[in-house]
C-alpha cells in the first residue's frame, strides 16, 4: 500500500521549505497552480496544505494565500508523529541508526500495566541508537505488539519502523500521548550513548496507537540532555 497523494506532497513541500528550496517569507503557489504541479486535484492540494500548516511550515492569509514560515530552528518536534528516517532526510547532518537489540519477549509487569496487555500477548523490543556526525545522542526503546506486527527484521528497525508499518502492512498509525522527563541517565544510557560530562537525558515516553485507536506500540526515547531541542508549534483554534 502507497501512501495517499497528498501526503507525498506533503513531503515534497516540506522538504523543499526545510532545504530552503522555497524560501521563509515567500508565498507558495495557488492551489491551481500546484494542482498543475502535482497533477492532484484541488482537494488532494488543499489536505497536503492543511498538514502543512498544522506542523508550522505555513500559515495562511486570507486574500493573499500560504506564507512560508521560518523552520530553520525546528529540530525535533514533540507534537505530531514524523519518523526518525523522515527528519535525518531533512536535515544537513549525517544521522546513522544502530540496531543492538531485536528479540520476541513477554512483557513484564510494568509493560503489561503500561500497554494493557494480557498475558498471552508477545511484543517486540527493539534498542536502538542514533548518532549524528558520529556521535550517540538519541536512544530509542520500542515495544510493538506481536499481534499487529507480526515479523520484524533487524534492516526493518534500521531503516524505518513506520515506513514498514503503514506501506508493507498496510496499518495507518494515528495519534500519539507523550509525556517528558529529565532524568538521571541510566546504565543503557552510558553504554549505548556518547556521553561525556553530561548525567541527565531528555526522556519522550510515546503510546502510539492506530487510526482505529487500537494501541500498538510504547516508545521511551531518551536524548542526550545537551545534543537535542524540542520544538513544537502551537496554533490556536479559533472559535
Amino acid at each position: 500500500m502507497g501512501k495517499s497523494k497528498f501526503i507525498l506532497i506533503y513531503n515534497a513541500l516540506s522538504e523543499k521549505i526545510h532545504k530552503q528550496e522555497i524560501a521563509a517569507g515567500s508565498l507558495l503557489p495557488t492551489e491551481n497552480e500546484l494542482g498543475e504541479q502535482f497533477k492532484a486535484s484541488r482537494e488532494t492540494i488543499r489536505k497536503a496544505l492543511a498538514m502543512l500548516s498544522r506542523n508550522g511550515y505555513i500559515q495562511k492569509i486570507q486574500g493573499k494565500g500560504s506564507i512560508v514560515l521560518d523552520v530553520s530552528r525546528q529540530n525535533f518536534p514533540i507534537s505530531g508523529l514524523t519518523s526518525f528516517r523522515e527528519l535525518a532526510n531533512h536535515s544537513k547532518d549525517t544521522w546513522r541508526t544502530n540496531v543492538h537489540q531485536l528479540v520476541l519477549m513477554k512483557p513484564d509487569d510494568h509493560l503489561k500495566m503500561v500497554m494493557n496487555l494480557h498475558d498471552d500477548q508477545m511484543v517486540w523490543k527493539v534498542i536502538r541508537s542514533r548518532s549524528v556526525n558520529g556521535e550517540a545522542v538519541i536512544l530509542d526503546k520500542d515495544y510493538l505488539i506481536q499481534g499487529l506486527v507480526p515479523i520484524l527484521t533487524a534492516d526493518i528497525c534500521e531503516h524505518s519502523l513506520y515506513d514498514y508499518i503503514e506501506n508493507d502492512l498496510g496499518l495507518k498509525i494515528g495519534f500519539a500521548k507523550k509525556e517528558i522527563t529529565v532524568e538521571h541517565a541510566g546504565v543503557e544510557d552510558k553504554r549505548y550513548l556518547t556521553m561525556s560530562r553530561d548525567t541527565h537525558v531528555v526522556v519522550v515516553r510515546s503510546l502510539v496507537y492506530l487510526e482505529s485507536a487500537e494501541l500498538f506500540q510504547f516508545t521511551e526515547s531518551r536524548h542526550r540532555a545537551d545534543k537535542f531541542r524540542f520544538v513544537d508549534f502551537a496554533r490556536r483554534e479559533h472559535q
